[in-house]
């Protein structure tokens, strides 16, 4: 459940960054990329959670779902941090002005989610308190 609900919230970050992509965001060097990367990981991480990945790996399944969800806890922790840091002082040349306080907000309570919901899940799988088969 854990894995589900986190690759979900991180889609959502993943979409948020979208969105702002196409509002202020897009005529910044470096930065308008990089939301577009955001999104495109969070997207690619997210859907890859969300499917039965554990019948596709054979022997390999426990290795590729710890892989895929540390990727997701990675993505949506490093976006957090560079948050936090451009929020502060410029980060690429470029520092928040808080173009859109509700979506930052949404994108920071996202990634939250998707760290805490997806190391729980990767913790439930590593002491073995999770469904061998969920699919």
């Amino acid at each position: 459940m854990g894995r589900g609900l986190g690759a979900v919230a991180l889609v959502v970050a993943g979409v948020v960054h979208l969105q702002q992509y196409f509002g202020p965001y897009r005529e910044i060097p470096t930065i308008g990329v990089l939301f577009l990367v955001n999104f495109a990981a969070a997207v690619l991480i997210g859907l890859t959670l969300l499917t039965p990945i554990e019948h596709l790996t054979g022997r390999w399944a426990g290795a590729a779902v710890a892989l895929v969800t540390a990727a997701g806890i990675a993505l949506a922790a490093g976006s957090l941090v560079m948050l936090s840091i451009s929020e502060r002082t410029p980060l690429f040349g470029f520092q928040e002005p808080g173009y859109d306080p509700a979506a930052i907000e949404l994108t920071r309570r996202s990634e939250v989610a998707a760290v805490v919901l997806l190391g729980a899940s990767l913790i439930a799988r590593f002491t073995g308190k999770t469904p061998k088969h969920r699919w």
